[in-house]
This record gives C-alpha cells, sequence and structure tokens, in this order.
C-alpha cells in the first residue's frame, strides 16, 4: 500500500513541479517570439496569407481524409509532400526573396525593434469617403481617368514601391490634381492607406478573367486584377464614358451611384468583412 502512495505521490510531484529555468532559456524564448511575431506580421502584410489559407485548407483535407481511413488519398498525399514542398518554395519564391532583401537593408538596431503597437493599416475616417467619392464624381463629371486602390486589411507594400512615394493626405483636390491629364502623376494607379496617399503612378496586375466585358479597357482590368490578388477595394473612373466603378474580391461594379459608393467604403473602413450580394453581382460588367 504504501508503493502505491508512493508512486502516486511521484506522479503529482512530477505533474506539479516546476521545471528550472536559467537565464538561457529565457533568452531563448524572447527570440523565438521575436522572430514567431516578425513572421505572423509578414505574412499578414503580404499575399502570402492567402497562399497560407489554400494550404491550410489541403492539409485540413488530408485530416479528415485520416480520420476516415481514407488510405488512397493518404498515400498520394504521402507521394506528393516532395513535390508540394518544391513547389511552394517556386511559389513563395517572390516573397522570401523580398523579405530578406528588407531584413538586409534595415540597420542592425532596428531588427530589435519590437513594434508592437504598429498596426500595419489604419482605417480612415469620414472625411477621407467624402474626398475620395467627391473628387471620382467631379472627375467623371469631365471624364478623367482615374484609378483609386483603398488598402484594407492587406498591406500593398509590393505594389506601392512600383509607384513614386507620396505621403500626403487624402482630399479632393490632391486626387483631382494627381489625375489631371498631362501631370507626371496621372498615369497610373494611388494606393490610398489610412486616411494618406502612400504612392501614386503604380503599376497593377491585369486581370487574365475571360468572363469579363471586351469593353473593359486596361484601367477596369487592372482594378479587377489587384482585387484578384488583396482584399483592396479600388475605384475606377472611366475616361471614355464618364463613369465611376469599383472592383472587389475579383468582381467589378460598373457605374454606380454617390450613395452605392459611399457604402462600399463604409464596409472597408469597418474591420467586419463583407461578401458581394447577388444583387450587387447582376451589376457586374460581365454582358
Amino acid at each position: 500500500m504504501d508503493s502505491v502512495f508512493n508512486s502516486i505521490e511521484v506522479v503529482i510531484s512530477d505533474f506539479v513541479s516546476i521545471p528550472e529555468v536559467n537565464p538561457i532559456d529565457v533568452i531563448e524564448i524572447f527570440i523565438i517570439a521575436y522572430f514567431m511575431y516578425h513572421l505572423l506580421v509578414w505574412v499578414k502584410n503580404s499575399r502570402v496569407w492567402m497562399l497560407v489559407r489554400g494550404v491550410i485548407i489541403i492539409l485540413l483535407f488530408f485530416v479528415l481524409a485520416a480520420a476516415l481511413n481514407m488510405n488512397t488519398i493518404l498515400w498520394l498525399g504521402e507521394k506528393l509532400v516532395t513535390v508540394a514542398m518544391t513547389m511552394l518554395i517556386v511559389v513563395f519564391q517572390p516573397e522570401l526573396r523580398r523579405a530578406l532583401e528588407q531584413i538586409g537593408r534595415r540597420k542592425i538596431t532596428s531588427l530589435f525593434s519590437w513594434n508592437i503597437l504598429k498596426t500595419g493599416t489604419k482605417k480612415f475616417d469620414d472625411t477621407t469617403i467624402t474626398g475620395m467619392v467627391t473628387a471620382c464624381y467631379e472627375m467623371a463629371a469631365v471624364k478623367t481617368g482615374a484609378l483609386i486602390v483603398v488598402e484594407n486589411d492587406m498591406q500593398l507594400t509590393e505594389f506601392e514601391r512600383t509607384g513614386i512615394s507620396l505621403d500626403a493626405l487624402v482630399t479632393r483636390q490632391l486626387l483631382i490634381n494627381i489625375f489631371e491629364k498631362n501631370t507626371p502623376l496621372h498615369d497610373g494607379a494611388v494606393i490610398v492607406r489610412g486616411d494618406r496617399v502612400v504612392s501614386a503612378t503604380c503599376y497593377l496586375p491585369l486581370s487574365d478573367n475571360m468572363g469579363l466585358s471586351k469593353d473593359l479597357g486596361t484601367r477596369h482590368r487592372a482594378a479587377v486584377g489587384i482585387s484578384e490578388v488583396s482584399d483592396s477595394l479600388t475605384i475606377v473612373v472611366s475616361e471614355e464614358t464618364g463613369t465611376v466603378s469599383y472592383a472587389r474580391e475579383g468582381r467589378i461594379v460598373r457605374d454606380v451611384k454617390e450613395d452605392e459608393l459611399i457604402s462600399e467604403l463604409k464596409k472597408i473602413q469597418s474591420t467586419e468583412i463583407e461578401q458581394l450580394d447577388p444583387e450587387t453581382a447582376e451589376k457586374e460588367g460581365q454582358a
């Protein structure tokens, strides 16, 4: 009986015992936490997060297959692991290279700054919405083309670097002046982050969606293209027709009214993620 109590006492003591922690362990914890934090910030602020979500879905599928004893699927997954790792390296190559370049450009002291309270994206206020909407419809009235990318949760640093860096408060006058014909900054897109225009004359990826209307020009296809690879909302002012459209989630809604555009900007302004409803989708320019 004593041996049983002794065994129980040993188990309890092992369970509640506090492991010895030395200064090196504390340093290791801080180093791991530091790199994990910056890794998560990097993933969140780049297109990697969208790719990671796809990988997570595939992994969940294989977990389900394991739970249901789908041996053939598991066998195929096991054989494809090596190929999948190579494919991931190829897919993530631009982002990995860019991350290493950013680390190389930073000063040693800046590598140890946490910046925990600094957020990647700043939501804009109602004054910014008013300035953008007013500028768009004033430009539409005189058929001045414009392309405004409103950043949401995913940072558009990759596309921001293709243009000319700015740091100016969003106003109606600023946007109209940027897109005025024959001015140095009118060609390309502007990127709005929070309440500020951070870059102009930016190059955006063109959508290769064959379902888009054939009468859509490069400006509209660029708007759809950036919405396919990010969670941004892009406003387009047509130089040919003088109409205002917006692109989001890989789709474009054409010839919208001011209240509709304000409503969509309000959705981006808030923290909730909302999908395009079917009624809105009917207005897409795919006919």
